[in-house]
């Protein structure tokens, strides 16, 4: 069985989630097994369960949560409220599974790119060929004081020669200096691209993180922003702990 896990209205599973109350203790392994029985093509990463007694939230790669009664009988797909609070705990626990680990990227394979002195610190998975990746870079050239980690991330499907040109800007003696030209000038980059190459490596960090699409910035504190944002916020995110 298949199954889209495309959002749902909220009242159509409420009813049939709301039945299983009587489960008191924590059976999020069993749950994991009943779930894994009824969705074998879905990779589960944690089962865990709610604050609404007999419901468990289910956490799937790409951050994405739907949530399951005690024998996954029945499946939501949409957003868990905290009436009282006026608060969606779906997104907020989606605000902790997008914090990333700093410490575990693997900065010797990013393009690194030391402005001033170099004292904040930024990585950016990018597309050569995005758009929004380009405007992103006018804005990075304003800051100062920062070491940008550019992590290359190809989007193939959208741009079927961003590989080809991930490569050669890697493979050349400068790549700090052949990433800045063309993504800040348009000067293509040169050489054939056949050096070894982390792009296939950072394709499944960035699946991983949750990245699918260009830019995604990430900040020492872990957080993880999608699109080509402004300066004023950059800056802002760059001084947050």
């Amino acid at each position: 069985m298949t199954f889209s896990f495309r959002p749902l209205a909220l009242a159509l599973a409420s009813f049939s989630l709301l039945a299983c109350t009587a489960q008191a203790a924590d059976d999020s392994d069993a749950v994991k097994k009943a779930f894994a029985k009824q969705f074998p093509e879905r990779k589960v990463l944690s089962v865990a369960p709610t604050s609404m007694k007999g419901v468990y939230e289910v956490v799937m790669p790409g951050r994405q949560i739907v949530y399951t009664d005690a024998r996954a009988e029945h499946l939501l797909v949409g957003e868990l409220i905290d009436v009282k609070k006026r608060e969606s705990l779906t997104e907020k626990r989606m605000n902790q599974l997008s914090k990333v680990d700093w410490k575990q990227l693997p900065l010797e394979q990013a393009i690194k790119e030391v402005r001033g002195q170099g004292r904040r610190q930024l990585a950016v998975f990018s597309d050569p060929d995005c758009p929004f990746c380009k405007k992103l870079e006018a804005t990075l050239a304003q800051l100062d004081d920062v070491t940008i980690y550019t992590f290359l991330f190809p989007l193939a499907e959208l741009h079927p020669d961003a590989p080809r040109k991930s490569a050669q800007i890697w493979c050349a003696n400068d790549r700090a200096e052949a990433w800045t030209q063309f993504m800040r000038k348009g000067i293509a980059p040169q050489g054939a691209g056949d050096c070894d190459t982390p792009i296939a490596k950072l394709q499944t960090l960035g699946q991983q993180l949750g990245i699918s699409g260009t830019p995604a910035l990430i900040f020492p504190n872990g957080q993880l922003v999608p699109g080509a944002i402004g300066k004023e916020d950059i800056e802002k995110l760059l001084g947050a702990r």
